[in-house]
């Protein structure tokens, strides 16, 4: 597979460059750019900036997921599931953040709180069609094929 760069622009002389922890790590982390601790209550959702401007290579999309422990532990998730930076996108990223958990969390200024993962997009023409080919299944949804 062909090597991809990702292009990084510091809105800040402090912000880190998102980085992987471990070579087998899938994602690279984005830290909170924040000034002061920030303190999310339980079902309240924050917009926390990074800091980070990206490039990211044509065909690929950055998709934003949660950090397992921070979200198992604690209940803080990225707030729609997962967050997709498009590759035309040069502001700043930010990450929507929502305690789910019974407990206020409070995000300290570097904190890793979210991860990156780089993921290729299809880009197909939309077609309209009059009909669709059948299938065995065919309009059958939300548990027609059984547990």
């Amino acid at each position: 597979m062909e090597e991809k760069s990702i292009r990084v622009k510091r809105l800040g002389a402090d912000v880190e460059l998102p980085r992987r922890e471990t070579a087998g790590s899938a994602g690279f982390d984005l830290r909170a750019h924040i000034q002061e601790p920030l303190a999310v209550e339980p079902g309240g959702c924050v917009m926390v900036p990074t800091g980070l401007a990206v490039e990211l290579p044509t065909g690929f999309a950055g998709m934003m997921f949660s950090r397992s422990g921070l979200g198992a532990k604690h209940g803080l998730v990225v707030a729609q599931g997962v967050g997709v930076i498009d590759s035309d996108y040069r502001g700043e990223v930010l990450v929507p953040l929502r305690n789910l958990g019974q407990k206020p969390y409070t995000l300290q200024p570097g904190e890793r709180m979210a991860q990156m993962i780089l993921l290729p997009v299809c880009l197909p023409q939309v077609q309209e069609a009059e009909e669709l080919s059948p299938t065995r299944r065919g309009e059958g949804g939300f548990g027609s094929t059984g547990k």
